[in-house]
């Protein structure tokens, strides 16, 4: 594989987010509302596509919490089924969100007065709240959020193995590198220094740099712009991190856009490599570490 230019996702290619943000959504929602999801339901949501920002995701697998109490009758693979159907029936990737997608599930299932009841008790502002002081930690959460935190809790940020080998980085650097992150910028900053992952603004897109998120084409096709580069390789832990490369070989059909997976995310072994394939990967690698080779 021929590259001019790699990016990077940093969730689960960079660090591991195993114990931090899949953590932080399972004990977000049970905390909140009582009850929550298993840990390896969330990479159910994670393959229907459209839940790039884990806010979100918290925010639909409350919902679905909340629906099965109103007598929603699927259980987590059903849901994200359908939410991946509806995301499908649109070929606008602007309008193909994960958790639009999940109220119009829940919408359709529950009669009028369980619907009613499930988005009473639904409070996504909360949930961010205690999702963002779980994985801060209360220092950090005064410190980037800016608010007072009600919950003592170390962060889970903290538990975060760094993925990225400093051989892999020399080894990548006569290539231009660049990053593109669900995460809000100061939280990217944090892995990325952590990573030893030296990337200057103009080279990087984070959360909050653009409003669409992947898998819309614009962070990796306006970095390809910047870089001067003929092809780009993108390497991520996620079907929608495969989709965005797809995406911007149908965008930019001057470039060569190469959908690198790697199974140190919620996609691992042999099935984690049959749904990258399936969803148009280049390649699939064991992590991030083997990119040079690949690439050499």
């Amino acid at each position: 594989m021929q590259a001019d230019a790699v990016v990077l996702d940093i969730d689960g290619v960079v660090v591991d987010v195993a114990d931090s943000y899949r953590r932080a959504i399972v004990e977000s929602v049970e905390r909140v509302h009582g009850d929550t999801i298993e840990k390896s339901a969330i990479q159910a949501f994670k393959d229907a596509g459209g839940f790039n920002n884990d806010w979100e995701l918290t925010y639909a697998a409350a919902l679905f919490v909340l629906a099965r109490r109103e007598g929603l009758d699927l259980d987590v693979a059903e849901f994200t089924d359908r939410i991946a159907a509806r995301r499908a029936e649109s070929d606008d990737v602007d309008a193909a969100d994960g958790l639009d997608a999940a109220e119009a599930v829940v919408d359709d299932a529950l009669p009028p007065a369980a619907r009613e009841r499930a988005r009473a008790d639904w409070d996504p502002e909360r949930l961010r709240e205690v999702f963002q002081q779980l994985y801060l930690g209360a220092d950090l959460y005064a410190d980037i959020e800016g608010g007072e935190p009600d919950i003592e809790a170390p962060g889970f940020i903290r538990d975060e193995p760094v993925l990225l080998d400093g051989e892999t980085l020399d080894r990548l650097a006569d290539s231009p590198l660049g990053v593109v992150t669900g995460r809000p910028a100061a939280e990217a900053d944090i892995a990325m220094r952590r990573a030893g992952l030296d990337v200057p603004d103009d080279r990087r897109f984070t959360m909050d740099d653009w409003a669409e998120g992947k898998p819309h084409p614009r962070a990796l096709v306006t970095l390809a712009e910047r870089f001067g580069a003929e092809s780009v390789v993108f390497v991520g832990d996620t079907l929608d991190d495969v989709r965005t490369a797809r995406n911007a070989d149908d965008e930019d059909p001057d470039r060569d856009y190469y959908g690198v997976g790697v199974l140190t995310g919620g996609l691992t072994g042999e099935e984690g490599r049959r749904k990258y394939e399936a969803a148009g990967a280049d390649a699939v690698i064991d992590s991030v570490n083997d990119l040079p080779e690949l690439l050499e």
